[in-house]
């Protein structure tokens, strides 16, 4: 569904990403773990056309989408809720909400949409008349979940979710990750808390210094000695 190939990314003559190759198949949840500095956010810019690629392709659905404009690629069904969760703050939780189906005309379904977002969000239908900037970090995180949601993406590319998240919280936000990857929702996970997204996600890359060096099924890097070492904290 989703595919890099020799993805190289710079930020002015920083070589950020250093041929990245990977692919995220219809239904998927997969995940890129690593230490901070790795190229995971990079890698979710260079996706959706934040930081366009100096060499290698970006495909999407068999079309190769590394030049197109960030708005074509949302439109085309890729959204990403970034790390920091980025909402507005001076705007409704509602207002907040609608600004995610900001390229859609189909009214109706907007309206059914934002009812699906409180029905898995009921915490955002309580405050929808709040502003943003005075929900809880929680909240936030929902909030944007929900706002990317209300695009109708094909893809959701999350970023750190569980950032800054009591572990309650992080525990409800995976299983409303789990829930939406069930509903059809392709999902690409960047999660510094590599226990938790190993155990929710199908498949995972390692990323280290903007290059892949280890790629599997979930339960396999679960295992792995090098991953139980460097990123869960396990002997």
């Amino acid at each position: 569904m989703l595919s890099l190939t020799g993805v190289n990314t710079y930020y002015g003559s920083i070589h950020a990403l250093k041929g990245v190759t990977l692919t995220v198949n219809q239904g998927e949840i997969v995940t890129l773990i690593g230490a901070n500095g790795a190229g995971k956010t990079t890698t979710l810019m260079s996706i959706s056309g934040v930081t366009v690629p100096r060499q290698g392709t970006v495909e999407f659905l068999g079309e190769d989408i590394t030049k197109l404009s960030t708005e074509k690629i949302v439109a085309r069904g890729i959204t990403q809720v970034p790390e920091g969760r980025m909402i507005f703050p001076r705007l409704t939780v509602r207002e907040n909400l609608l600004m995610g189906a900001y390229l859609r005309n189909d009214k109706d379904n907007v309206k059914a949409d934002e009812e699906h977002v409180y029905e898995l969000f009921p915490k955002l239908l309580e405050r929808s008349k709040q502003h943003g900037g005075t929900l809880s970090g929680g909240e936030q995180q929902m909030l944007a979940i929900g706002r990317a949601l209300m695009a109708r993406p094909k893809v959701l590319l999350l970023d750190e979710p569980s950032l800054g998240l009591a572990p309650i919280v992080v525990e409800n936000i995976f299983e409303i990750i789990q829930r939406i990857n069930r509903d059809g929702v392709t999902i690409l996970l960047v999660e510094q808390n590599a226990q938790m997204a190993l155990q929710v996600a199908h498949r995972g890359y390692v990323l280290e210094t903007g290059q892949v060096t280890l790629e599997g099924p979930a339960k396999d890097l679960l295992e792995d000695p090098k991953v139980r070492s460097a990123y869960l904290g396990l002997d």
